[in-house]
């Protein structure tokens, strides 16, 4: 019997995460069904998929068969028994946190903060997705893996840096997954995959054992199917460690699901913020994201065409920070094997390291005060989350560092001025291109505005109803 065969349609592996929780506490659903028909869809797609750098089955079925006598003895968490997996910047112990590189890499001693609440929440964590190397490019592919491939169209990418993770959510090999956000890589693969991302405030979710990444402009967020799965596995996975350097105020993103948002002052931004790179937005984007703007007009909210006044400061304020973290997570690791590009990032990282670096932090206050006195008249900002839908999986293969940059800047010039800022964003799908490819578009927030966000989120679901679209299954 071929693995495919094993797996039933509409089955507890098509289920969200809300979904899945309540089937597996009412009795309906056993963890350890659950998670085998997890794995084995992992084990279907994974030769095209490619989503997964670590596939933990024997440890995972065990910790499965844990769960169901736990919730047989009547315990209820909120993720018990449920399969999820995390993206391969995260450490998991006893496994390797190889961050997309190759090389002879230690195991991780200890969970990180995550994810010891994912498990403390019940959760069997069945693998770590694949991720670019340190978490550079919009792409999810290397040397030391190949490349993984997006569901709605193999030849092309599921976005990156957290391609793995949103590949394995949107083929529905687990029902949510954990990614990181450095200049976009929660939002981008949302965007290109047909899913809700969040781009949480800093600090939201821990980074320990960093007492923060990439000096800052980093942070962990979910992705999903429907905005109820992702505030789901924000609340779970929420929360600070005593060593963070950042540790906003609680939220409760679960409640804001199904609030009414209020009527909400929108601005509709399109411009693209400075870069170096000529760049410019697709049409079929922008007739998107002016098509979802009709939306938010029908439900009530005001929009108006107002673009955000970005500046060159936020661009010089972000080199220094995104390379100069390069640099410091190649020297944490040396036995890791990089592609030249990588190399060439770190060696400028480490140029940028001293003065150019302290007044790319010390910008940071004057950037939120001159873009936070935009929101003075404005409660929300809708802008695209990308410029082009998914660009071909091996487009960014043997090509040099000037020619990376200006694919990579190119595509995705609009979701790294708020890893500056450190506030949140939320990507909800906007349809397809003509060619049935997915596009997103960001809903954005100053400090702490999630609830808001995602209350706005899923009034937007509530009509738009994008978790019905599904790509073919991979097995």
């Amino acid at each position: 019997m071929s693995v495919s065969d094993r797996l039933a349609p509409d089955s507890a592996a098509d289920l969200g995460l809300t979904a899945l929780s309540a089937a597996l506490a009412d009795g309906r659903v056993s963890s350890v069904a659950a998670v085998t028909e997890a794995l084995d869809r992992i084990e279907a797609s994974q030769p095209t998929l490619n989503a997964y750098r670590v596939v933990r089955r024997t440890a995972a079925l065990r910790e499965a068969a844990e769960a169901d006598t736990r919730l047989a003895a009547g315990v209820r968490l909120p993720l018990l028994g449920v399969p999820i997996a995390v993206k391969d910047d995260t450490d998991i112990a006893g496994e390797v946190t190889a961050f997309g590189c190759g090389g002879d890499l230690s195991p991780a001693t200890s969970d990180a903060e995550s994810v010891r609440r994912l498990r403390a929440a019940g959760a069997v964590i069945v693998g770590k997705t694949n991720t670019c190397e340190l978490g550079q490019l919009p792409f999810t592919s290397g040397d030391a893996f190949g490349h993984t491939r997006n569901p709605w169209d193999r030849a092309r990418t599921p976005g990156g840096s957290s391609g793995g993770s949103a590949a394995a959510v949107a083929a529905g090999t687990v029902p949510a997954a954990l990614g990181s956000d450095g200049a976009g890589s929660v939002r981008i693969p949302a965007s290109w995959t047909n899913l809700v991302g969040i781009k949480p405030q800093r600090g939201r979710i821990s980074t320990w054992p960093h007492a923060e990444a990439f000096y800052g402009l980093t942070v962990n967020g979910p992705l999903a199917r429907t905005v109820a799965d992702a505030a789901l596995l924000l609340d779970v996975a929420a929360g600070p460690h005593a060593g963070d350097l950042h540790t906003p105020a609680p939220i409760e993103a679960s409640a804001a699901v199904g609030r009414d948002p209020g009527r909400l002052r929108i601005a509709l931004s399109l411009g693209i913020p400075f870069t170096a790179t000529r760049t410019a937005l697709d049409p079929e984007i922008a007739a998107a994201v002016h098509d979802l703007a009709k939306t938010l007009r029908a439900l009530g909210h005001t929009v108006t065409v107002a673009d955000l006044p970005y500046g060159v400061l936020i661009g010089a304020s972000f080199l220094p920070r995104s390379l100069g973290g390069i640099s410091r997570v190649r020297r944490a690791m040396p036995a890791a094997v990089v592609d030249p590009r990588t190399t060439a990032n770190a060696r400028i990282g480490r140029l940028l390291h001293g003065p150019a670096l302290t007044a790319a932090r010390m910008a940071e206050p004057v950037l939120r005060r001159r873009i936070g006195s935009f929101f003075d008249d404005v409660d929300v900002v809708l802008a695209p989350t990308t410029a082009t839908a998914a660009p071909g999986a091996e487009e960014i293969d043997g090509i040099g560092v000037s020619a990376t940059n200006a694919l990579i800047t190119g595509a995705c010039p609009y979701t790294w001025p708020w890893n500056v800022l450190g506030w949140p964003s939320v990507n909800v799908p906007a349809g397809f291109t003509e060619a049935g490819l997915p596009i997103g578009a960001q809903l954005m927030g100053t400090a702490d505005s999630e609830p808001m966000l995602i209350a706005l989120a899923a009034q937007l679901e509530s009509e738009r109803r994008w978790d019905r679209d599904r790509p073919t299954p991979w097995w």
